[in-house]
């Protein structure tokens, strides 16, 4: 797939792109396999915690997705996901913005992830975005066993136009 970056449109995520978002989850190896069932809970605004569900779309079908859990005011990103046919085009960076944006408007100001280590690629996104390593959880994956890294991006000045992402 290849798009400009203006031609992406990030919107909260419905019941009617879960085929999509499963379908993309699934077809990466390094990404969590939610079931169904979890994305319909991600989707559930009367669950506990609350739930910011977004998709990426371009060309009217979804590319990407990003749902975070909040319980302010923290926040726990929980699954960022690109087609990889549409990575390297700013995707994940414009979905995390715009989840960021809610976050804050939702009285967030710290978000929380964990991420495999070898996720070399996702470690790199989360740099990029200003998430600094805060530790590790020994072993804490499975299938393989591998460790756990622990991160954190403290939010303030959202929307990003005007944004200043500080680092704790």
């Amino acid at each position: 797939m290849n798009f400009p970056f203006t031609a992406v449109g990030i919107r909260r995520m419905t019941p009617a792109d879960l085929e999509r978002v499963m379908e993309i989850a699934q077809s990466l190896k390094e990404a969590p396999q939610w079931t169904r069932a979890a994305f319909e809970r991600a989707l559930d605004p009367g669950a506990q915690p609350g739930r910011i569900a977004l998709v990426a779309e371009t060309t009217g079908q979804v590319a990407g997705f990003a749902v975070a859990s909040m319980l302010p005011p923290e926040a726990e990103l929980e699954i960022i996901e690109v087609a990889s046919t549409a990575q390297g085009h700013g995707l994940g960076r414009r979905l995390f913005d715009e989840l960021a944006t809610e976050l804050a408007a939702a009285q967030i100001t710290e978000v929380n992830l964990e991420v495999r280590a070898s996720n070399q690629p996702a470690l790199g996104l989360y740099r990029r975005l200003g998430f600094a390593e805060t530790g590790r959880r020994a072993r804490y994956y499975h299938d393989p066993v591998e460790d756990a890294i622990l991160m954190r991006l403290r939010l303030e000045g959202f929307p990003p136009a005007a944004a200043h992402i500080t680092v704790v």
